[in-house]
Protein backbone atom coordinates (compact mmCIF):
# COMPACT_ATOMS: atom_id res chain seq x y z
CA UNK A 1 0.00 0.00 0.00
CA UNK A 2 1.66 3.36 -0.84
CA UNK A 3 0.59 6.21 0.84
CA UNK A 4 1.44 10.50 0.45
CA UNK A 5 2.23 12.49 3.00
CA UNK A 6 2.41 16.52 1.75
CA UNK A 7 2.27 19.69 2.57
CA UNK A 8 4.38 19.60 5.64
CA UNK A 9 8.05 20.50 7.21
CA UNK A 10 10.06 17.29 6.89
CA UNK A 11 13.00 16.85 9.51
CA UNK A 12 15.06 14.20 7.83
CA UNK A 13 17.43 13.91 10.63
CA UNK A 14 20.56 14.38 8.70
CA UNK A 15 23.16 17.37 8.03
CA UNK A 16 20.07 19.62 9.55
CA UNK A 17 18.33 19.24 6.77
CA UNK A 18 14.95 21.01 7.11
CA UNK A 19 12.80 20.68 3.90
CA UNK A 20 10.10 23.06 4.89
CA UNK A 21 7.56 22.49 2.18
CA UNK A 22 8.06 18.88 1.75
CA UNK A 23 6.01 15.61 1.01
CA UNK A 24 7.18 12.01 1.12
CA UNK A 25 6.01 8.64 -0.56
CA UNK A 26 5.82 5.07 1.71
CA UNK A 27 5.48 1.96 0.96
CA UNK A 28 4.88 -1.36 2.43
CA UNK A 29 6.02 0.32 5.68
CA UNK A 30 9.56 1.78 3.79
CA UNK A 31 9.96 5.66 2.82
CA UNK A 32 10.13 5.35 -1.04
CA UNK A 33 10.53 9.35 -1.86
CA UNK A 34 11.06 12.30 0.04
CA UNK A 35 10.57 15.16 -1.76
CA UNK A 36 9.85 19.34 -2.32
CA UNK A 37 6.03 20.50 -3.02
CA UNK A 38 7.25 21.34 -7.07
CA UNK A 39 7.90 17.65 -7.35
CA UNK A 40 3.94 16.64 -5.91
CA UNK A 41 2.52 16.28 -8.70
CA UNK A 42 3.78 13.27 -10.14
CA UNK A 43 2.60 11.40 -7.11
CA UNK A 44 -0.85 12.70 -6.71
CA UNK A 45 -2.81 9.75 -8.48
CA UNK A 46 -1.37 7.60 -5.33
CA UNK A 47 -5.53 7.40 -3.28
CA UNK A 48 -3.95 7.24 0.27
CA UNK A 49 -3.33 10.63 1.46
CA UNK A 50 -2.36 12.49 4.58
CA UNK A 51 -2.69 16.52 4.40
CA UNK A 52 -0.01 17.27 6.77
CA UNK A 53 -1.41 20.72 7.69
CA UNK A 54 2.16 22.61 7.69
CA UNK A 55 3.01 20.28 10.93
CA UNK A 56 6.70 18.84 11.04
CA UNK A 57 7.18 15.30 10.18
CA UNK A 58 10.87 13.86 12.03
CA UNK A 59 11.96 10.22 12.56
CA UNK A 60 10.46 8.64 15.07
CA UNK A 61 12.66 9.01 19.09
CA UNK A 62 14.29 5.78 20.18
CA UNK A 63 14.86 4.96 23.45
CA UNK A 64 17.70 3.26 24.32
CA UNK A 65 17.90 2.36 27.71
CA UNK A 66 15.01 1.16 30.04
CA UNK A 67 12.93 -0.74 32.73
CA UNK A 68 9.72 -0.53 31.50
CA UNK A 69 8.76 -3.57 33.73
CA UNK A 70 9.13 -1.15 36.83
CA UNK A 71 7.50 1.64 35.57
CA UNK A 72 4.80 1.46 38.43
CA UNK A 73 7.53 2.41 41.18
CA UNK A 74 6.78 5.85 39.34
CA UNK A 75 7.83 8.25 42.21
CA UNK A 76 8.21 5.31 44.62
CA UNK A 77 11.89 5.81 45.59
CA UNK A 78 12.70 9.36 45.14
CA UNK A 79 15.66 11.50 46.54
CA UNK A 80 17.89 8.78 47.22
CA UNK A 81 21.32 7.72 46.23
CA UNK A 82 21.74 5.02 43.45
CA UNK A 83 22.37 2.19 46.00
CA UNK A 84 20.04 3.16 48.86
CA UNK A 85 17.35 3.43 46.35
CA UNK A 86 17.94 -0.19 44.78
CA UNK A 87 18.49 -2.03 47.82
CA UNK A 88 15.53 -0.24 49.95
CA UNK A 89 12.86 -0.04 47.45
CA UNK A 90 13.25 -1.03 44.15
CA UNK A 91 14.28 -4.74 44.56
CA UNK A 92 12.05 -5.36 47.77
CA UNK A 93 9.48 -4.39 45.81
CA UNK A 94 10.32 -6.20 42.79
CA UNK A 95 10.54 -9.20 44.46
CA UNK A 96 6.57 -8.92 44.89
CA UNK A 97 5.87 -8.49 41.10
CA UNK A 98 3.83 -10.90 39.42
CA UNK A 99 2.83 -10.95 35.57
CA UNK A 100 -0.09 -8.93 36.13
CA UNK A 101 2.52 -6.11 37.82
CA UNK A 102 4.59 -6.84 34.71
CA UNK A 103 1.57 -6.03 32.15
CA UNK A 104 0.09 -3.36 33.72
CA UNK A 105 3.62 -1.51 33.96
CA UNK A 106 4.76 -2.43 30.60
CA UNK A 107 1.21 -1.31 29.02
CA UNK A 108 1.52 1.95 30.71
CA UNK A 109 4.99 2.80 30.01
CA UNK A 110 4.42 1.79 25.67
CA UNK A 111 1.67 3.54 25.77
CA UNK A 112 3.52 7.08 27.48
CA UNK A 113 6.33 6.21 25.35
CA UNK A 114 4.28 6.26 22.03
CA UNK A 115 2.16 9.41 22.92
CA UNK A 116 5.53 10.93 23.11
CA UNK A 117 6.90 10.17 19.93
CA UNK A 118 8.76 7.04 20.83
CA UNK A 119 8.95 4.86 17.82
CA UNK A 120 11.44 2.34 19.30
CA UNK A 121 12.61 1.28 22.92
CA UNK A 122 15.25 -0.78 24.31
CA UNK A 123 14.20 -3.03 27.45
CA UNK A 124 16.43 -4.54 30.03
CA UNK A 125 14.31 -6.94 32.20
CA UNK A 126 14.67 -9.99 34.21
CA UNK A 127 10.45 -10.52 34.40
CA UNK A 128 8.30 -11.70 32.24
CA UNK A 129 9.98 -10.72 28.72
CA UNK A 130 7.15 -13.08 26.43
CA UNK A 131 4.39 -10.55 28.44
CA UNK A 132 6.51 -7.78 26.93
CA UNK A 133 7.09 -8.59 23.90
CA UNK A 134 3.35 -9.36 22.96
CA UNK A 135 2.68 -6.05 24.01
CA UNK A 136 5.38 -4.77 21.51
CA UNK A 137 3.37 -7.16 18.82
CA UNK A 138 0.08 -5.57 19.57
CA UNK A 139 1.00 -1.93 20.24
CA UNK A 140 2.70 -1.91 17.09
CA UNK A 141 5.51 -0.33 18.54
CA UNK A 142 9.65 -1.72 17.98
CA UNK A 143 11.98 -2.35 20.44
CA UNK A 144 15.50 -4.11 21.58
CA UNK A 145 14.57 -6.64 24.54
CA UNK A 146 17.13 -7.60 26.86
CA UNK A 147 17.02 -10.36 29.78
CA UNK A 148 19.27 -8.56 32.34
CA UNK A 149 21.31 -10.87 34.30
CA UNK A 150 22.87 -10.67 37.81
CA UNK A 151 25.53 -13.03 38.41
CA UNK A 152 26.05 -12.84 42.46
CA UNK A 153 24.75 -16.76 42.48
CA UNK A 154 26.26 -20.10 42.20
CA UNK A 155 27.36 -21.01 38.80
CA UNK A 156 24.72 -23.34 38.47
CA UNK A 157 22.11 -20.36 38.66
CA UNK A 158 23.96 -18.76 36.06
CA UNK A 159 24.12 -20.93 33.55
CA UNK A 160 19.86 -20.96 33.89
CA UNK A 161 20.11 -17.64 34.15
CA UNK A 162 22.08 -17.76 30.54
CA UNK A 163 20.49 -20.31 29.18
CA UNK A 164 17.02 -18.79 29.95
CA UNK A 165 18.39 -15.20 27.98
CA UNK A 166 19.53 -17.61 25.35
CA UNK A 167 16.42 -19.33 24.73
CA UNK A 168 14.53 -15.89 25.07
CA UNK A 169 16.43 -14.13 22.09
CA UNK A 170 15.41 -17.03 20.03
CA UNK A 171 11.53 -17.28 20.84
CA UNK A 172 11.23 -13.28 21.15
CA UNK A 173 12.99 -12.60 17.54
CA UNK A 174 9.93 -14.50 16.50
CA UNK A 175 7.09 -11.91 17.82
CA UNK A 176 6.33 -8.63 16.35
CA UNK A 177 7.05 -9.61 12.41
CA UNK A 178 10.53 -8.49 12.91
CA UNK A 179 10.48 -5.43 15.06
CA UNK A 180 11.78 -7.10 17.77
CA UNK A 181 15.57 -8.03 18.25
CA UNK A 182 17.70 -8.64 21.58
CA UNK A 183 21.24 -8.51 23.01
CA UNK A 184 22.40 -10.34 25.94
CA UNK A 185 22.76 -8.07 29.04
CA UNK A 186 24.77 -8.72 31.72
CA UNK A 187 23.56 -6.03 34.55
CA UNK A 188 26.56 -4.58 35.39
CA UNK A 189 30.34 -5.39 36.78
CA UNK A 190 29.30 -5.11 40.10
CA UNK A 191 26.55 -7.50 40.04
CA UNK A 192 28.56 -10.16 37.06
CA UNK A 193 31.96 -11.24 38.69
CA UNK A 194 34.37 -11.99 35.73
CA UNK A 195 33.53 -15.37 35.05
CA UNK A 196 30.12 -15.21 34.60
CA UNK A 197 31.19 -12.02 32.07
CA UNK A 198 33.16 -14.21 30.25
CA UNK A 199 30.30 -16.79 30.15
CA UNK A 200 28.42 -14.13 28.76
CA UNK A 201 30.70 -13.25 25.78
CA UNK A 202 31.12 -16.95 24.94
CA UNK A 203 27.93 -17.32 24.14
CA UNK A 204 27.66 -13.52 22.49
CA UNK A 205 29.96 -14.56 20.06
CA UNK A 206 28.78 -17.96 19.38
CA UNK A 207 25.28 -16.18 19.07
CA UNK A 208 26.16 -13.14 17.02
CA UNK A 209 24.51 -11.20 19.78
CA UNK A 210 25.14 -7.81 21.19
CA UNK A 211 25.80 -7.03 24.78
CA UNK A 212 24.28 -4.11 26.83
CA UNK A 213 24.95 -3.40 30.15
CA UNK A 214 25.19 -0.85 32.82
CA UNK A 215 28.99 0.78 33.31
CA UNK A 216 30.33 3.49 35.43
CA UNK A 217 27.31 4.95 36.32
CA UNK A 218 28.40 5.99 40.14
CA UNK A 219 31.85 6.66 41.50
CA UNK A 220 30.96 4.11 44.41
CA UNK A 221 30.67 1.51 41.98
CA UNK A 222 33.97 2.40 40.09
CA UNK A 223 36.16 2.62 43.33
CA UNK A 224 34.91 -0.71 44.93
CA UNK A 225 35.57 -2.07 41.25
CA UNK A 226 39.15 -1.10 41.99
CA UNK A 227 39.87 -2.15 45.24
CA UNK A 228 38.53 -5.45 44.50
CA UNK A 229 39.76 -6.12 41.10
CA UNK A 230 43.01 -3.42 41.06
CA UNK A 231 41.53 -2.22 37.43
CA UNK A 232 38.51 0.06 36.57
CA UNK A 233 35.37 -1.40 35.14
CA UNK A 234 36.15 -0.05 31.45
CA UNK A 235 39.72 -1.71 31.58
CA UNK A 236 38.91 -4.59 33.13
CA UNK A 237 35.90 -5.70 30.68
CA UNK A 238 37.96 -4.86 27.83
CA UNK A 239 40.73 -7.81 29.13
CA UNK A 240 37.29 -9.98 29.98
CA UNK A 241 36.41 -9.48 25.71
CA UNK A 242 33.24 -7.61 26.35
CA UNK A 243 34.07 -5.50 23.85
CA UNK A 244 34.75 -8.36 21.22
CA UNK A 245 31.37 -8.14 20.18
CA UNK A 246 29.07 -4.86 19.56
CA UNK A 247 28.48 -3.43 23.18
CA UNK A 248 26.04 -0.28 24.40
CA UNK A 249 26.93 0.63 27.36
CA UNK A 250 24.47 2.71 30.25
CA UNK A 251 25.24 5.56 31.59
CA UNK A 252 29.28 5.84 31.12
CA UNK A 253 29.02 8.83 34.06
CA UNK A 254 32.85 8.30 35.51
CA UNK A 255 34.73 7.75 32.90
CA UNK A 256 38.38 8.86 32.38
CA UNK A 257 40.30 10.10 29.31
CA UNK A 258 42.34 6.31 29.15
CA UNK A 259 38.91 4.60 29.57
CA UNK A 260 37.19 6.99 26.51
CA UNK A 261 40.25 6.13 24.61
CA UNK A 262 38.97 1.77 25.12
CA UNK A 263 35.64 2.57 24.16
CA UNK A 264 36.48 4.19 21.36
CA UNK A 265 39.17 2.22 20.15
CA UNK A 266 36.93 -0.85 20.82
CA UNK A 267 33.43 1.48 18.87
CA UNK A 268 31.73 0.55 22.33
CA UNK A 269 27.82 2.80 22.09
CA UNK A 270 27.17 4.39 25.06
CA UNK A 271 23.17 5.39 25.99
CA UNK A 272 23.16 8.59 28.08
CA UNK A 273 20.83 8.96 30.80
CA UNK A 274 20.96 12.90 31.80
CA UNK A 275 18.08 12.99 33.51
CA UNK A 276 18.39 10.02 35.39
CA UNK A 277 21.60 10.42 36.54
CA UNK A 278 20.60 13.75 37.76
CA UNK A 279 18.03 12.76 39.71
CA UNK A 280 19.86 10.04 41.89
CA UNK A 281 23.12 12.30 41.91
CA UNK A 282 24.77 10.15 39.83
CA UNK A 283 26.60 12.69 38.17
CA UNK A 284 26.95 13.82 34.68
CA UNK A 285 28.72 11.98 31.82
CA UNK A 286 31.47 13.26 29.66
CA UNK A 287 29.79 13.46 26.56
CA UNK A 288 31.27 16.31 25.04
CA UNK A 289 34.60 14.54 25.10
CA UNK A 290 33.05 11.29 23.61
CA UNK A 291 31.65 13.14 20.76
CA UNK A 292 35.10 14.50 20.13
CA UNK A 293 36.21 11.09 20.12
CA UNK A 294 33.36 10.33 17.60
CA UNK A 295 32.28 7.74 20.48
CA UNK A 296 28.48 6.69 19.33
CA UNK A 297 26.17 8.14 21.94
CA UNK A 298 22.38 7.90 21.87
CA UNK A 299 19.67 8.35 24.69
CA UNK A 300 18.05 6.61 27.15
CA UNK A 301 15.29 7.70 30.09
CA UNK A 302 16.57 4.73 32.10
CA UNK A 303 12.84 3.60 34.14
CA UNK A 304 10.13 5.97 35.34
CA UNK A 305 11.05 4.92 38.66
CA UNK A 306 14.26 7.02 38.33
CA UNK A 307 13.54 9.63 35.76
CA UNK A 308 10.51 9.94 36.15
CA UNK A 309 8.80 10.03 33.06
CA UNK A 310 9.58 8.78 29.53
CA UNK A 311 9.41 11.87 27.34
CA UNK A 312 12.23 11.92 25.12
CA UNK A 313 11.82 15.50 23.85
CA UNK A 314 12.82 16.58 27.92
CA UNK A 315 15.59 13.77 27.39
CA UNK A 316 17.02 15.56 24.59
CA UNK A 317 16.75 19.05 25.77
CA UNK A 318 18.31 17.65 28.86
CA UNK A 319 21.33 16.22 27.07
CA UNK A 320 22.10 19.65 24.81
CA UNK A 321 21.98 21.47 27.97
CA UNK A 322 23.81 20.23 30.86
CA UNK A 323 26.43 19.60 29.42
CA UNK A 324 26.90 23.58 28.11
CA UNK A 325 26.47 24.82 31.96
CA UNK A 326 28.54 21.82 33.49
CA UNK A 327 31.64 22.56 30.65
CA UNK A 328 31.03 26.29 30.80
CA UNK A 329 30.54 25.98 26.92
CA UNK A 330 27.42 26.91 25.01
CA UNK A 331 28.99 25.06 21.52
CA UNK A 332 29.81 21.78 23.82
CA UNK A 333 26.60 19.89 22.42
CA UNK A 334 24.50 21.31 19.63
CA UNK A 335 20.63 21.04 18.37
CA UNK A 336 21.95 18.96 16.08
CA UNK A 337 23.82 16.35 17.98
CA UNK A 338 21.50 16.37 20.60
CA UNK A 339 18.78 15.10 18.24
CA UNK A 340 20.71 12.91 16.23
CA UNK A 341 21.68 11.47 19.52
CA UNK A 342 17.69 10.74 20.24
CA UNK A 343 16.70 8.96 16.31
CA UNK A 344 20.02 7.86 14.29
CA UNK A 345 22.45 7.51 16.93
CA UNK A 346 20.09 5.33 18.70
CA UNK A 347 19.28 2.79 16.00
CA UNK A 348 22.91 2.78 15.38
CA UNK A 349 23.58 1.93 19.16
CA UNK A 350 20.92 -1.13 19.12
CA UNK A 351 22.43 -2.33 15.37
CA UNK A 352 18.83 -1.33 13.53
CA UNK A 353 19.80 -1.04 9.89
CA UNK A 354 17.66 1.62 7.96
CA UNK A 355 16.14 3.51 10.87
CA UNK A 356 16.37 6.84 12.35
CA UNK A 357 16.18 8.98 9.32
CA UNK A 358 13.27 10.77 7.10
CA UNK A 359 15.46 9.03 4.01
CA UNK A 360 14.96 6.95 1.03
CA UNK A 361 14.63 3.12 2.04
CA UNK A 362 14.47 3.59 5.58
CA UNK A 363 11.95 1.82 7.34
CA UNK A 364 8.66 4.33 7.85
CA UNK A 365 9.17 5.16 11.76
CA UNK A 366 8.11 8.95 11.78
CA UNK A 367 6.46 11.24 14.39
CA UNK A 368 4.18 14.47 13.64
CA UNK A 369 4.39 17.30 15.50
CA UNK A 370 1.76 20.13 16.03
CA UNK A 371 3.89 22.96 14.87
CA UNK A 372 0.82 25.70 15.48
CA UNK A 373 1.92 25.80 19.63
CA UNK A 374 3.25 29.47 20.91
CA UNK A 375 5.75 27.93 22.31
CA UNK A 376 7.19 26.73 18.61
CA UNK A 377 6.98 30.22 17.28
CA UNK A 378 8.34 31.71 15.55
CA UNK A 379 8.55 28.33 12.98
CA UNK A 380 11.33 29.22 11.51
CA UNK A 381 13.51 27.32 13.89
CA UNK A 382 12.37 24.08 13.30
CA UNK A 383 15.66 21.73 14.83
CA UNK A 384 16.09 24.24 17.42
CA UNK A 385 12.33 23.95 18.57
CA UNK A 386 12.34 20.71 18.35
CA UNK A 387 15.23 20.03 20.82
CA UNK A 388 15.05 23.48 23.01
CA UNK A 389 11.36 23.67 23.11
CA UNK A 390 9.07 21.28 21.97
CA UNK A 391 7.71 18.38 24.42
CA UNK A 392 6.08 14.99 24.17
CA UNK A 393 2.70 16.49 24.45
CA UNK A 394 3.30 18.11 21.06
CA UNK A 395 3.13 14.91 19.28
CA UNK A 396 0.02 14.77 17.69
CA UNK A 397 0.21 11.56 14.89
CA UNK A 398 2.95 8.26 15.52
CA UNK A 399 3.88 6.05 12.61
CA UNK A 400 6.01 2.60 12.56
CA UNK A 401 6.14 0.46 9.81
CA UNK A 402 3.70 3.34 7.91
CA UNK A 403 1.23 2.23 10.38
CA UNK A 404 -0.60 4.85 12.12
CA UNK A 405 -0.09 4.01 15.63
CA UNK A 406 -1.52 7.12 17.12
CA UNK A 407 -3.85 9.98 15.78
CA UNK A 408 -4.68 13.24 16.73
CA UNK A 409 -2.79 12.68 20.09
CA UNK A 410 -5.06 9.01 20.79
CA UNK A 411 -3.49 5.80 20.40
CA UNK A 412 -5.52 3.89 17.89
CA UNK A 413 -3.21 0.23 19.66
CA UNK A 414 -3.80 0.45 22.99
CA UNK A 415 -7.01 1.17 25.31
CA UNK A 416 -5.76 4.34 27.08
CA UNK A 417 -8.53 4.38 29.83
CA UNK A 418 -8.08 0.76 30.53
CA UNK A 419 -4.58 0.86 31.02
CA UNK A 420 -4.60 3.86 33.43
CA UNK A 421 -7.46 2.05 35.09
CA UNK A 422 -5.66 -1.58 35.78
CA UNK A 423 -1.65 0.23 36.42
CA UNK A 424 -3.29 2.10 39.48
CA UNK A 425 -5.21 -1.26 40.60
CA UNK A 426 -2.17 -3.12 40.44
CA UNK A 427 -0.01 -0.67 42.30
CA UNK A 428 -2.14 -0.47 45.12
CA UNK A 429 -2.54 -4.07 45.21
CA UNK A 430 1.59 -3.99 45.49
CA UNK A 431 1.36 -1.46 47.81
CA UNK A 432 -1.47 -3.08 50.07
Amino acid sequence: MKQLFYNGVIVTGENQVVIPDGFMVVEDGVIEVVGTQDQLDQFSSIPNKVNLKGNWLIPGLINTHGHIGSTLLRGYGDDLPLATWLETKMWPMEAKFTDETINAAASLAILEMLKSGTTTFLEMYHLHLDLIANLVDTSGIRSCLTRGMIGLCSKTEQESKLAEALQLSRDLRKIGQGRITTMLAPHAPYTCPPEFLEMIVHEAKKQHLPIHTHLSETAKEVSEHFTKYGKRPVEHLAEIGVFDVHTLIAHGVHLTDEELDILEKYQVAVSHNPMSNLKLGSGIAPVGKMLKKQILVSIGTDSAASNNNLDMFQEMRMAALIHKGSSEDPTVVSANEAFLMATYNGAKALGFDSLGLVEVGYAADFVIVNAEKPHLQPNSHVLSHLVYSASGADVVEVYVNGKCLVRDGQCLTMDEEQIIFYANKAFKKLYS
